[in-house]
């Protein structure tokens, strides 16, 4: 029987299926978190064979501990996995010292983390990414790249997660107060603004780095507008995935090497004719994550695509293939509503014109809502026409 080793299994709340479906396939599935074990979902604790409870995920010495026990007790690991941006390094770290193979090493991740570094990466794979450049503590250095690229600008942590500490900047007194407050302590990169749209390829990919399931998004508002100025988060899964994004998909799997991982590529496509980028419509570079896309997102790839991508993922891991079936498509817009705007629609009117289409109706867990909004409505449709109407609907204040 092989050993997985499961990092914050109770963290994002849905990630007790990826445990359940190992199960299902004969692995020891042991757990590693901080939540306390009587207070963990009752289907989680069906998932797990073993679960482990630190005072802190941050602190990497106790992680190491329970990794070890996990060794003493069962035995050679053989995946060890938190499928979350946030511990990435950390889980590669802890292959390396436990020799762990069967993902990500230390000297993989300054590629995959690195906002600099990917775009490499992605010139391998063929596709242009905006101009950049890495701030220091001299200002007239960005002003030069500022006069070649023209404001605005975007800045934010070239190692950092979603749209955490991301900026917009219009002028050089935006500029001076950035360089100004910005902590010192943390890496910036400053690219030229790029007006399009966010796509995306999502796949799960077995070991000789083949798609076995494939999935794509559009983001339909900015991630760092709606963290930025509260705003309301639209995205919606395409009915079908564009021709020209799973191209871009695939041979970023090629170019990155990525093999035995689920993963959320992130893609522009120009709004309008860019110099040095392309034409309207051309897909380009943003950023590679090495792990499902965020949230409830996988939930809404089942729904999406009829299947289930934690079975199909579990089933990579168990077998390098799988055989769940993929349904019939439709779209699915998420629409997180910010708390405190007076919006047209109450709740009980979306209930009442749309139940019938609605799939997942929650509170967004606080860690989430400063990207998703605080509460969700996930829905189904044949056609787009009916799904930008739900979302004018929900969208519309008074």
């Amino acid at each position: 029987m092989k050993n997985f080793i499961f990092i914050s299994p109770n963290f994002p709340t849905n990630y007790w299926k990826f445990c359940r479906e190992l199960k299902n396939n004969g692995l020891n599935v042991l757990g590693i978190g901080d939540q306390p074990y009587d207070e963990l979902k009752p289907e989680l604790k069906e998932s797990l064979n073993e679960y482990y409870k630190v005072s802190s995920l941050e602190n990497y010495d106790e992680v190491y501990r329970a990794v070890a026990f996990f060794i003493f007790k069962h035995g050679k690991i053989d995946w060890l996995e938190s499928n979350n941006e946030y511990w990435l390094e950390r889980d590669a770290h802890l292959r390396t010292e436990f020799n762990i193979t069967s993902g990500f090493q230390d000297d993989d991740i300054p590629f995959m983390k690195y906002k600099s570094k990917m775009k490499e990466f992605y010139h391998r794979a063929g596709l242009k990414t905006a101009r950049y450049h890495l701030v220091s503590e001299d200002i007239e250095a960005c002003r030069a790249f500022i006069a070649e690229v023209g404001y605005p600008v975007v800045v934010k942590p070239d190692n950092g997660v979603g749209a955490e500490s991301t900026y917009r900047l219009k002028n050089d007194e935006e500029l001076v107060n950035f360089m100004n407050t910005k902590n010192p302590a943390v890496p910036y990169i400053m690219e030229e603004y790029v007006t399009a749209e966010v796509t995306t390829y999502d796949a799960i990919i077995n070991s000789k780095g083949e798609a076995i399931w494939e999935g794509s998004n559009v983001t339909v508002s900015c991630l760092m507008d709606v963290v930025n100025d509260n705003g309301n988060s639209l995205y919606y899964l395409n009915k079908e995935i564009p021709a020209d994004v799973k191209e871009a998909g695939l041979a970023t799997v090629k170019s990155f090497g990525v093999k035995s991982r689920f993963v959320h590529f992130e893609f522009f496509r120009l709004s309008k004719m860019h110099k040095g980028l392309g034409r309207k419509g051309k897909i380009i570079g943003l950023e590679v994550n090495m792990r499902p896309a965020g949230g409830f997102t996988p939930d809404m790839f089942n729904y999406a695509y009829s299947t289930d991508v934690y079975k199909i993922w579990a089933d990579m891991i168990a077998f390098d293939k799988s055989e769940k079936e993929i349904g019939q498509s439709y779209f699915c817009p998420f629409m997180g509503r910010r708390d405190g705007k007076d919006f047209v629609m109450s709740h009980e009117d979306i209930m009442a014109k749309y139940g019938d289409k609605l799939k997942m109706v929650d509170r967004i867990p606080d860690a989430l809502s400063g990207a998703m909004g605080n509460q969700m409505y996930v829905g189904l449709f044949d056609t787009e026409e009916e799904m930008n109407q739900f979302y004018a609907d929900l969208d519309a204040v008074k």
